[in-house]
């Protein structure tokens, strides 16, 4: 029951997500995905998972809503990592689809993106998606490599030199942040992950998992913990992780990803979900060879057309969902 869809002359109006909007924002974000992707129940679809409360907490500037006959139809995230940016989940009700809204929403969101500077802006989208690909193509994002999300059972280790953020003393905790800042940097120059480090502390969405070698950090992974994450009910969600390049990175690895799926076990979840992209040639075969597999394919998309850090010596997981 309800209105007919309005017809859409001009593009609807767009405006900064208020904290009173979450609640709707989320319940679009569930059905536009749950009907797109055929959920039995639309309206349930991802319903222990958390990716719009928590971005806004993270960067309420970079969020925006889109209205019709002041009802909220739609809304948008941009996140930035220094030098690099993507925008999403961009979502719109179903009954407002094809009617300008998503398009509504781009303009404030690239305008952001020159706006911060950031050497290249990219999205996730759905690879079998002509319709979504050919809108953010009229924006100047140009299809990249498929990125694959993969999933692994949580098992206990024993590691040295793996230790949680959450266990140093703040003193410390900046230090560290600084080293996941300069490794970062050595992969992409300006790439600064510290806003996710930031919100998986002060919203409490999980852990950030340091591995040290004998000259410094050697890795570490920016993980969601359970549900009210984005990695929802008995998962650890891997949002960012990066090895220093150079000789022995496959080995380090391996052990980050020990690590991880020793902090699944901890907390009494089952599995470690995380996204690769396929450019990422080294990583997502050691991804496999460990006993990661595929449940679902995208494709990510550049402003302006390149590839950003999608190379094959990149030890690097991450989506951009």
């Amino acid at each position: 029951a309800g209105r007919p869809p309005v017809a859409m002359s001009t593009l609807p109006p767009v405006r900064a997500l208020a904290e009173a909007d979450l609640p709707e924002v989320r319940r679009i974000f569930q059905l536009a995905f749950g009907t797109f992707m055929h959920a039995p129940d639309p309206a349930q679809w991802g319903a222990d998972r958390d990716f719009t409360t928590t971005r806004w907490r993270a960067a309420p500037q970079n969020a925006w809503v889109a209205e019709i006959e002041g009802k909220v139809v739609g809304s948008n995230y941009l996140t930035q990592w220094g030098s690099f940016g993507f925008f999403g989940p961009l979502t719109v009700l179903p009954e407002f689809w094809d009617k300008g809204v998503a398009r509504a929403l781009l303009s404030p969101t690239v305008a952001r993106f020159e706006e911060l500077g950031v050497r290249e802006a990219a999205l996730f989208t759905f690879s079998h998606s002509p319709k979504h690909i050919s809108l953010y193509q009229k924006f100047g994002f140009w299809p990249g490599s498929l990125t694959a999300l993969l999933a692994a059972p949580a098992t206990p280790a024993i590691l040295a030199g793996a230790i949680h953020i959450s266990q140093l003393p703040e003193a410390e905790r900046l230090a560290a942040r600084a080293a996941c800042r300069a490794l970062t940097g050595a992969i992409y120059p300006g790439l600064d992950v510290s806003l996710e480090i930031e919100a998986i502390a002060g919203q409490q969405l999980g852990e950030t998992v340091l591995l040290h070698g004998p000259g410094g950090l050697d890795a570490f992974a920016c993980c969601h913990c359970g549900p009210g994450t984005e990695a929802g009910n008995d998962s650890v969600y891997i949002k960012f992780a990066a090895v220093r390049p150079g000789p022995g990175a496959a080995h380090v690895f391996d052990s980050l990803l020990a690590a991880v799926r020793d902090l699944a076990a901890r907390r009494q979840l089952t599995r470690v979900a995380t996204g690769i992209s396929l450019a990422r040639r080294e990583a997502y075969r050691r991804l496999l060879s460990l006993g990661f597999r595929t449940n679902a394919i995208g494709v990510s998309m550049h402003r302006p057309d390149g590839s950003a850090y999608n190379r094959s010596d990149a030890w690097i997981l991450d989506d951009w969902r």
